[in-house]
């Protein structure tokens, strides 16, 4: 029996020292972009020109200066009511 419960325990203990090496680990990201001109008012990542501070301080849908993080190679494709995403900010 005490082999049994010292087995038990050393499964528990390796179990364990495999979950925390997978939390230890970062999480793999897909490469994005800035794309500018695409996100709605209040919905930009980050600076938005001036006048504005971080996340969420765009003031008007598609803002040209405005940008949100897409995946990497799409921004140019997405299409707005204004035009499409730009790489670069626009006035």
């Amino acid at each position: 029996m005490t082999a049994f419960t010292t087995g038990s325990a050393l499964a528990a203990i390796a179990m364990a020292a495999v979950s925390a090496a997978a939390l230890a680990q970062p999480a793999t990201r897909p490469p994005a972009e800035k794309c500018y001109g695409v996100a709605k008012a209040g919905k930009n990542d980050c600076k938005a020109g001036p006048g504005t501070s971080c996340a969420g301080s765009s003031t008007r849908d598609y803002q040209g200066n405005a940008w949100k993080l897409v995946k990497a190679g799409t921004c140019l494709s997405i299409k707005t009511p204004v035009g499409h995403g730009t790489l670069e900010p626009q006035p």
